[in-house]
């Protein structure tokens, strides 16, 4: 994966970027040692590894606002990073580049139960807002499965979404407001403790900016009220297609399950091995949960077991528990670790239409085999984001480019099939390069028209998102007219 070559005038100013860090900085918050720098080398995405030139780690707006000021007065591009869980390279520093790492941000700054709200510190982890306020029965809705890790700075930045965002969205369906600093350090507000703002939805724009126009320091984020229960079945088929056309009449009948996972038989075994669930090792699993009062629950799942039966199902089971609920989503839960222990993997992210479901889980397979690179599929059912893992052998030449090549040709297969290439891992310096296969020379140019408002030397987060040859191209003649 291609990056810029690093700018020699800022390399050459490292010592005195680091002085001048320190006046506005505790010492410990710069870290400048080669060594220590070395733990911001990457995100989860650690198939690509660049150490930053210099890591701040500041505990305040004012803090980043006056890291942003000095590094815009030196030229210095910035990359902001929250908990460094992302999947498509949205942090990968550049040799040139400061991190600016928001973890040790993380404080509740208010909690309005009236009126639905809390507003925290960016860098506070996402499962940790639901912890602040569970105690009022209230709960943060979206459910990244890094949940326990990621923060709250990244869940805006790439829009993320989780198990349960069939019923509740993601990110930007649950944010009301945000503090943000643009680059040359002007702190903004944008939105707030109420509803909709008016004017611009600036807010819509930020929320899956990727860092590419500010970095959020605050948010204030939508909490509701705990259902009355939930309780999930688990159903299993004897084929991808047949699951995948179940959770498409699911959809069409008009029942909104809180959340619908599939999982296919390679994850299904890794799971089982791992996690011990008791899932009957079929060609196909669903997970559909339902919530509401009591009588919510039996009606709806009632339907979707009617739903189910139609399509002649290997097992079905409903949970009469919550040891058994809690039994059914342990492997679910435990997916991406339990994959970990077969083989090295790349986890896609790519959405689709619910009703391309059969198709596109036939081609993955066949592209599986055109390729001899086994991939596992666990995803989103429900809203059609898929999550591919494709399997490969870090230690043998040639894997990797042909796991990349594989993962290249799924994603467009879910742009070809009315989709887009993600669904809440952002596009990062995974996907950039297949931004052309989805949009336009001008839908790009009003993208990066964008960026040239809030970020006009392109100093924050460099060469993520866009095309790295028209992001390049971009910056050099936006440098060239000032």
């Amino acid at each position: 994966m291609e990056m810029p070559q690093p700018d020699p005038r800022v390399l050459s100013r490292k010592s005195r970027l680091a002085a001048r860090l320190r006046e506005v900085l505790p010492d410990d918050a710069v870290i400048e040692d080669e060594a220590e720098t070395r733990a911001y080398e990457c995100d989860a995405l650690t198939a690509y590894k660049c150490p930053p030139l210099l890591a701040v780690l500041p505990a305040s707006t004012q803090e980043v606002s006056d890291v942003l000021r000095i590094c815009h007065e030196e030229g210095v591009p910035v990359v902001p990073r929250g908990a460094g869980t992302s999947l498509a390279g949205g942090a990968l520093p550049t040799a040139d580049s400061v991190i600016l790492g928001v973890a040790r941000m993380n404080e509740v700054l208010e909690t309005d139960y009236a009126n639905r709200f809390i507003r925290v510190q960016s860098g506070r982890t996402n499962l940790s807002v639901t912890g602040a306020v569970e105690e009022e029965d209230f709960f943060y809705a979206p459910d990244p499965s890094s949940q326990l890790a990621c923060a709250i700075a990244g869940n805006i930045a790439m829009n993320s979404g989780g198990a349960h965002c069939l019923k509740y969205g993601v990110t930007t369906n649950n944010l009301l407001g945000v503090t943000m600093v643009l680059m040359d350090g002007t702190v903004v507000e944008i939105g707030g403790a109420h509803l909709d703002a008016g004017g611009l939805d600036l807010l819509g724009l930020i929320c899956g900016s990727e860092g590419q126009l500010g970095v959020v320091t605050e948010a204030t984020l939508r909490i509701l009220r705990k259902p009355e229960g939930a309780r999930p079945v688990l159903i299993a088929f004897d084929s991808n297609e047949v699951a995948g056309q179940c959770v498409s009449d699911i959809i069409k009948a008009g029942v909104l399950p809180v959340a619908i996972e599939f999982m296919d038989r390679l994850c299904i075994e890794a799971c089982e091995n791992f996690a011990k669930a008791g899932y009957p090792l079929s060609e196909a699993l669903l997970i559909v949960e339902v919530e509401g009062s009591q009588a919510e629950i039996d009606y709806q799942l009632g339907k979707i077991v009617e739903i189910a039966r139609r399509h002649n199902p290997v097992e079905l089971r409903e949970s009469q528990s919550a040891e058994e609920s809690a039994r059914i989503w342990l492997g679910r839960k435990s997916a991406f670790g339990a994959m970990g222990q077969i083989n090295d993997y790349m986890c896609l992210d790519g959405t689709i239409p619910v009703t391309e479901l059969p198709m596109v889980l036939r081609r993955i397979g066949e592209l599986s085999a055109d390729y001899g690179l086994g991939v596992g599929n666990v995803f989103h059912a429900g809203d059609g984001n898929m999550h591919p893992l494709i399997l490969f052998d870090a230690n043998k030449p040639g894997d990797l480019e042909k796991c990349e090549a594989l993962g290249a040709d799924i994603l467009k297969l879910c742009v070809d099939a009315g989709g887009c290439l993600t669904g809440e891992h952002g596009v990062g310096i995974e996907k950039r390069d297949l931004m052309g296969h989805q949009y336009g020379p001008h839908d790009l140019d009003a993208q990066m028209a964008v960026k040239d408002v809030f970020d006009p030397e392109w100093l924050l987060n460099p060469a993520k998102v866009f095309p790295l040859d028209v992001s390049e191209a971009r910056r050099g003649a936006r440098m060239a007219a000032e």
